[in-house]
């Protein structure tokens, strides 16, 4: 016992040498190093216990009153002991109570498992309140739907359909209508919920018989049949999830086809407009070119209409002789007086023009007067005859 007490401190003051030696960062980076070693080892203690409370609580309650130390927790239980008999009990405690590396893989491989039944029943019991809540949610939603609709048809009913139009106030009979009738349509939901839950009871009932009909003939199923059974549910709902990304993608591709569409329809309808508009405008322009043509046409003949006539007065022009200068005096002479005469001519005929008219002005006056002549003399040219 002596000799293991002089090696120990003959250990520590070794260890204690080292740890002067060290630097700042070494110590640093050591403390770490240590600090998530008892992490580690914490994690450990608090399986171990939580195993050992599972396996043997009485057992467990011993340690805790006051058995043995849990492995490496002396040195934190006691910080005020010298540290030498700290650690050589504590490396007694650990030759006492240490667990082979098998043991250790055997406990957490158990207390794995039963993380994974915990995790399942709360993930059992968490899936049983959402459906709750979201039985909760449908029921106030339907609850918020009915009290809208009962709103809006008491609104249009009574606050607006039953207003006297002479007084402008609701009239009492329609509201009591109004009321009698919801009060008839909620008795008829109400028959009808008693009659759906007696169907259910019943169903129950007889599911009840059944069950008990298949433990008396031993058809119960165990727990290797609900394993698989639960296998099997699993498969299907992983083929569920599958159909449902399958089925989310062909949506967002139908979204993206669907936009894809409506812009080639906006596409197609801005270049029908297009294509409406340009019919347009080359019926626009054909016509102008026909009238061009027209125009075209007109203006050729009228062009060489033009070039005959030019020619006619370049070929009179170059046929033209000028006269000498006593010619053209004496016709200048003999153009003045012809028209002076004309002047002459053209005064005598307005005068013979004028008393023209006025002799025929006579003439009617004579002739007017000679007509009613023979109308007032030929009666009495009668009468002279009878006598």
């Amino acid at each position: 016992m002596a000799d293991s007490d002089s090696v120990s401190t003959q250990a520590e003051h070794a260890e204690e040498q080292a740890l002067n030696d060290l630097t700042d960062e070494q110590l640093y980076s050591k403390v770490e190093e240590i600090v998530r070693g008892n992490d580690l080892l914490s994690i450990e203690t608090a399986m171990f216990e939580k195993y050992l409370k599972r396996v043997d609580p009485k057992q467990d309650q011993t340690l805790v009153m006051g058995g043995a130390p849990a492995p490496g927790g002396s040195a934190l239980m006691e910080p005020g002991r010298p540290r030498k008999r700290s650690k050589s009990r504590s490396s007694s405690t650990e030759r006492l109570l240490k667990l082979t590396a098998e043991q250790k893989s055997d406990i957490a491989q158990r207390e794995l498992e039963e993380l994974k039944e915990e995790l399942e029943k709360i993930e059992q019991d968490a899936e049983k309140e959402l459906d709750n809540y979201r039985a909760i949610a449908e029921e106030g939603d339907c609850r918020q739907a009915d009290l809208q609709k009962a709103a809006y048809e008491f609104n249009r009913d009574i606050v607006v359909g039953a207003v006297n139009n002479r007084t402008k106030k609701i009239l009492a009979e329609k509201v009591e209508r109004y009321f009698n009738e919801r009060l008839k349509v909620k008795v008829a939901v109400v028959e009808k919920l008693r009659l759906k839950n007696a169907t259910l009871k019943a169903q129950v009932k007889k599911l009840n018989q059944q069950l008990r009909q298949k433990e008396e003939m031993g058809e119960v199923l165990h727990e290797v049949d609900f394993e698989q059974l639960k296998i099997e549910n699993q498969q299907y709902i992983d083929k569920i999830e599958e159909r449902n990304q399958d089925m989310l993608r062909l949506k967002l591709m139908a979204g993206t086809t669907l936009q894809v569409l409506n812009s080639h329809k906006k596409r197609l309808q801005k270049l029908s407009l297009e294509n409406t508009r340009l019919k347009d405008e080359i019926e626009m322009r054909h016509k102008m070119l026909e009238k061009l043509d027209a125009d075209t046409l007109v203006a050729e003949e009228d062009k060489s209409k033009a070039e005959r006539e030019n020619n006619y007065l370049k070929q009179k022009l170059e046929d033209y002789k000028v006269a000498d200068d006593l010619t053209y005096v004496r016709e200048k002479s003999d153009l003045y007086v012809l028209k002076n005469r004309l002047k002459i001519w053209e005064r005598k005929a307005d005068i013979a023009e004028m008393s023209m008219n006025a002799n025929k002005r006579s003439w009617y006056h004579v002739k007017s007067s000679i007509g009613e002549r023979h109308q007032f003399g030929k009666p009495l040219a009668v009468e002279s005859d009878n006598n």
